[in-house]
Order: C-alpha cells, then structure tokens, then sequence
C-alpha cells in the first residue's frame, strides 16, 4: 500500500492510475496534511459475457427497423407529437 500526498496525487495522477491499473499496486491511500482522506483502488470489472441476455423477453423486435422511418422523419419535420 502506497500512500501520497495532495499535492503529488494531483501531479501524478496518471502514473498512479496506470499502477493500479497494471496491478502494480492494489490500492494507494492519499493524505492531505498527513492524514488519510481517500483511497484509489481498482474497480471491479464485470465480464462482457454476463450482459448478453439480460433483455431477453423484455421486448419485441420488429421484423424489420425501417418499417416506420417515414413516419419517423415526418414527426421531426412537422414537430407534432406522437
């Protein structure tokens, strides 16, 4: 566990980042006047391959996305109102 200052958090925020980021360290404390006040760690990441589904049954899907453009196009030409 790593622990800076304000001052050099504020001027070395990337390199910090890409510590964390590289796994270099886990977690880096910043201090303003010596005293702990926040603490940078990794975030949680979620597989992309968890989120696949996840509307699965919540809608329908037309058999084609085009069958309303013009009614669509007429809307924002007019400015009526669905």
């Amino acid at each position: 566990m790593q622990t800076v200052n304000m001052l050099q958090a504020k001027s070395s925020l990337s390199r910090l980042v890409e510590s964390i980021e590289q796994g270099e360290e886990h977690e880096i404390i910043i201090a303003r006047n010596g005293r702990p006040v926040a603490k940078l760690v990794p975030m949680d990441t979620v597989a992309a391959g968890q989120r696949i589904g996840v509307a699965k049954g919540k809608f329908e899907v037309p058999d084609t996305i085009d069958t309303y453009n013009e009614d669509v196009a007429r809307l924002f030409i007019s400015g009526e109102s669905a």
